[in-house]
């Protein structure tokens, strides 16, 4: 019996202790949880600052008479009460973005597209290890892209299209494993396309178009296995492109007219090319013949195609304009001069 008493007393003993501890820690935790609440709130306030004008009075509710979880464009976890979301796309907000929204520092997502942000992304947003969600197309942003949101390392989406952003695309993107969307459109990007994007092994949509890029398309996109769009469009990419990238079966948007871009589609186009259904290659360098082949991708909605010479015989188009519920738009133009590329 002292055995057994002695069995439930060393049994019991710790979790007395256990219990004695949480109860005292309570307090304590409770404590922190007040005060990083209040941060969060702190930090949506000094956003609210920075913005000068609100047509829409969406911020109207950002006072101190509301739980700041209530407030419009504000998500909250249920459990820890701290903010996981913020969505304030589409409301016309006049300002700049406040670089204490890098104390938020459980964000998940982050929507601030379709507005009038202006001035740099602040260096801050790195700050966020917790984001998935970076949508600030569609603004006036200016400045160049912090080389340091790779810090964001679980984002999967990252789209800063639309805006006037300058400089480099950074080589650190390489290592965001987990981005899915890369979009950078319509801004003035220079230098050439990192070829530590290849790294993405996540990456679907990658869109660089209408920027001023130079150089070559790197070889090392052709790991990208899961890719759906590549649109390189309108920009100063010169060079052929790597035979690799023509066998991203997945691919189904295919973008890279108005470059310099020079060489021959290859022979097997059409079967490496499966699902494609957008193929833009039109104002380019490309000689000879638009490959047989073609014949073969069913699912081919757009071909723009221009060559500098025409020779050989060009793919018959009967298989693709009998596809059920599909029509298919077809531009060519042979025996374009210099001139017009």
């Amino acid at each position: 019996m002292k055995s057994l008493n002695l069995s439930f007393l060393e049994f019991s003993s710790p979790c007395r202790l256990f219990f004695t501890c949480v109860v005292v820690l309570l307090p304590f935790i409770s404590l922190v949880s007040s005060v990083n609440n209040g941060t969060d709130k702190l930090a949506l306030l000094a956003f609210k600052a920075t913005i000068t004008e609100d047509p829409y009075g969406v911020l109207s509710s950002w006072n101190h008479t509301a739980d700041h979880c209530q407030w419009y464009g504000v998500r909250c976890g249920r459990l820890h009460h701290r903010v996981t979301g913020l969505d304030l796309q589409d409301r016309k907000l006049f300002g700049s973005i406040s670089p204490h929204i890098g104390n938020l520092s459980f964000l998940r997502v982050l929507m601030l597209n379709n507005n009038s942000f202006h001035d740099k992304i602040p260096q801050q947003v790195s700050h966020l290890h917790r984001l998935r969600v970076l949508q600030l197309f569609y603004n006036t942003l200016e400045g160049e892209i912090p080389r340091n949101l790779s810090g964001c390392a679980r984002l999967t989406q990252l789209r800063l299209g639309f805006n006037r952003l300058v400089g480099e695309i950074p080589v650190e993107f390489g290592s965001l494993l987990e981005l899915q969307y890369l979009t950078l459109p319509e801004n003035h990007l220079m230098g050439t396309v990192p070829s530590s994007i290849g790294n993405m092994s996540s990456l679907e949509f990658l869109s660089l178009s209408n920027n001023e890029l130079s150089g070559k398309i790197p070889s090392a996109l052709r790991k990208l296995t899961k890719l759906i769009v590549l649109a390189v469009a309108r920009n100063r990419l010169s060079g052929s492109i790597p035979p690799s990238i023509f066998n991203l079966s997945s691919v189904m948007l295919f973008d890279i007219g108005e470059n310099q871009i020079e060489g021959t589609l290859p022979a097997n186009i059409g079967f490496t090319l499966p699902n494609i259904e957008i193929f833009s290659i039109y104002s380019n360098r490309f000689t000879g013949a638009i490959p047989w082949s073609i014949s073969n991708a069913t699912t081919l909605e757009l071909l723009q195609a221009q060559f500098e010479r025409a020779f050989g015989e060009h793919a018959s188009f009967g298989p693709l304009k009998q596809a059920p519920s599909m029509e298919l738009s077809i531009l060519i133009i042979w025996g374009v001069e210099d001139t017009m590329i």
